[in-house]
């Protein structure tokens, strides 16, 4: 039945489900034209029949999960798991509306490989070879082998990592060659394949332990230090700060300037400013809200850039050790 429906109207549909402020978070990050188009059919869809909006959500939903099979375990895993929940002839289905051929993504193996094993065939490689593995596994995975390198060589590694875009398939297949000799793996790639960049360091260092992340900040830091503070910033947002206990965010409340706060909280999810102000009395708290309500309308930039410098005050109180920013895979000594 969702056939009848083309792909805009499709979108169209999954707007109008998904709620005001869904909407609006999917709808910023499309391109003018690709809003401009949805929301005229949003204008033009009428008396939809509720079998009707249930199929587009349904295949919308199965599109997700074989998205998230793919990128998790590659095709063959993402069908068996398909086949399993909807039959063999539905999966082959699911995967042709998503694209999905049958050529491995880069260094698919790496996802099945043991990790020891990819740090034994990787060690003495050069350093952009590392990078270009690194960048293609999971960030749990490359915060392993990233942590057992010699410092000097984690340093480097995070670098190219950070500063690595595009590789082109000849380069991707010289380096499979020789994993494909060691491991007895053929991988093929038929496109140019992105990996790597900001995010995809900020991931592996957000799995390493504190001291690989302090070693290898500390020599972007030494090499380039706007793509430093530009990954710190990645690691830790403003948003995060209701991550915080409440005695860290006291501490950093006295080191604020009142005035920078109370722009730094301009137009922010509730939920962080609920959480800074439980942390204020009551009449600094109602002085707070007071200045923000004061503000009225503001720049985007100006409210970014306070921001940082509220980033910048956690990062500083991390570094000398009076507030924790815990993580998940943070282990406690008894």
């Amino acid at each position: 039945m969702a056939q009848k429906f083309t792909g805009t109207q499709k979108a169209a549909i999954l707007i109008m489900q998904a709620g005001k402020e869904k909407a609006a978070t999917v709808l910023r990050a499309l391109r003018e034209q690709e809003v401009a188009e949805i929301m005229a059919e949003v204008a033009r869809l009428h008396h939809l029949e509720v079998s009707e909006i249930e199929e587009v959500l349904s295949e919308f939903s199965e599109i997700h999960t074989a998205r998230a099979h793919v990128a998790q375990g590659g095709y063959s895993t993402a069908r068996e798991l398909l086949e399993a929940s909807f039959g063999g002839t539905k999966a082959d289905e699911i995967l042709d509306n998503l694209g999905v051929t049958m050529v491995a993504a880069p260094f698919e193996f790496l996802r099945r490989a043991d990790t020891r094993q990819v740090l034994t065939y990787l060690q003495d490689e050069h350093p952009q070879t590392i990078a270009l593995v690194l960048a293609h596994m999971h960030p749990d995975a490359g915060a392993m082998v990233l942590s057992s390198l010699p410092e000097e060589s984690q340093r480097d590694v995070a670098l190219r990592i950070a500063k690595m875009d595009r590789t082109s398939p000849e380069v991707i297949e010289q380096v499979e060659a020789i994993l494909e000799r060691k491991l007895s793996t053929v991988i093929q790639q038929s496109d140019f394949a992105q990996a790597g960049g900001l995010q995809t360091l900020v991931d592996i260092l957000n799995s390493s332990d504190r001291t690989t992340e302090r070693l290898i900040l500390e020599g972007l830091e030494q090499q380039d230090g706007e793509l430093a503070d530009e990954v710190r910033n990645r690691m830790f947002v403003f948003e995060d700060i209701q991550n915080l206990d409440d005695r860290s965010i006291q501490l950093v409340l006295r080191a604020v300037d009142a005035k920078e706060l109370s722009v730094a909280l301009k137009g922010v999810d509730q939920k962080v400013r609920n959480k800074v102000m439980k942390n204020m009395s009551e009449r600094a708290a109602a002085n707070l809200a007071e200045e923000i309500q004061l503000l009225g309308p503001i720049k985007l930039k100006t409210v970014e850039e306070a921001q940082n410098a509220v980033v910048r005050i956690i990062r500083t109180l991390e570094e000398s050790g009076q507030i924790d920013m815990a993580r998940g895979n943070d282990e406690l000594v008894v």
